[in-house]
């Protein structure tokens, strides 16, 4: 009898210095990095042979039942892994528990417009292009914002997201950080702005972002916008008039492209545009809501990214002259 317990305790250690040694062991791989989509709902059973049918090359009984042994088996996370050389059955495990998914990056730019938004969520990896045969109608309805305009309503930063996600999640999140960045700075704008709602003031920053060359010219760029519209002085400002003319746009803005009339052109029109005509950043709405004070209505670009203000038309002239004319 204590010969048969003996054994049986003999085999039991063996047993487990096995396991030990098989769940430190790393694990062999068909490539040097495998990658497995957890699926919502998938049992710790069809985890283990998909982990085996995508390449880690081991029984998927032996996987199943460490998930099983470990008691972790009802922690596993869904979403998108990705393993190397090297990893074993306690680090796969692991990972599935901590949900430590491989992640991917979009980032928005500052002064983007809406269709090259779109063209980045087209080319972002391994996103799920759920809004690819959409409206822009379509699309904002789908964001549960009918009958807005797209253009500007999303906050350029860098956007991380799982694989597979949908790109209407990544446009939802966007969305979202625009509408608290505008609302945080336009509660906290400076006073008698010519500004009627922070609709407006989303329209005015979008054409700052645009119109700034150098950073540190915002203030003062938005300074002499809020100047023209206090005066009703047309903006006269050519990223909103390029904006209007679409893909006739050629690169070259001519004298009788200023003289079209359409709802963008700010030569032929007094006020703000109908609609924002980019994704502003951070820095352009704190400078239109906390403009530089100046008296200045005119700047021209000095060829090195900065400006020239001005605060009349003759002194306008002679920097035209100086940095445009080179006279």
């Amino acid at each position: 009898m204590l010969r048969l317990l003996a054994l049986l305790l003999l085999a039991a250690l063996s047993l487990g210095a096995a396991l030990a040694w098989w769940l430190s062991r790393p694990l062999d791989l068909a490539t040097p990095s495998v990658e497995l989509s957890v699926e919502p709902g998938q049992t710790p059973r069809e985890v283990a042979q998909a982990w085996v049918q995508a390449g880690v090359q081991t029984r998927a009984s032996w996987l199943y039942y460490w998930f099983r042994f470990s008691g972790d088996a009802r922690k596993l996370r869904a979403g998108s892994y990705e393993v190397h050389t090297g990893v074993t059955p306690i680090s796969l495990l692991d990972k599935m528990v901590r949900g430590e998914e491989v992640l991917e990056q979009l980032r928005l730019i500052e002064g983007w417009t809406f269709a090259q938004v779109r063209q980045a969520l087209a080319l972002a990896p391994a996103l799920k292009p759920s809004t690819a045969g959409m409206s822009e109608a379509e699309l904002m309805a789908a964001l549960g914002r009918p009958g807005q305009h797209p253009e500007g309503r999303f906050f350029p930063d860098t956007y991380t997201y799982s694989r597979g996600v949908s790109d209407l999640t990544v446009l939802k999140r966007a969305h979202a950080a625009m509408q608290r960045r505008l609302d945080a700075a336009w509660a906290q704008r400076s006073a008698d702005l010519p500004l009627k709602n922070a609709e407006e003031a989303l329209i005015l920053a979008s054409i700052v972002e645009k119109e700034t060359g150098a950073a540190a010219d915002r203030p003062l760029v938005a300074s002499v916008f809020v100047n023209r519209l206090r005066i009703g002085m047309p903006l006269q400002t050519d990223p909103t008039v390029i904006y209007g003319m679409g893909s006739s746009f050629d690169g070259n803005l001519r004298k009788r492209d200023l003289q079209t009339d359409t709802p963008y052109n700010t030569y032929t029109r007094r006020g703000l545009p109908p609609t924002p005509i980019a994704m502003p950043g951070q820095a352009a709405l704190q400078a239109t809501l906390h403009p530089a004070r100046t008296r200045a209505l005119y700047f021209v670009a000095r060829g090195d990214g900065s400006s020239q203000f001005s605060e009349d038309l003759a002194a306008h002239n002679a920097a035209v002259n100086k940095y445009q004319r080179k006279q």
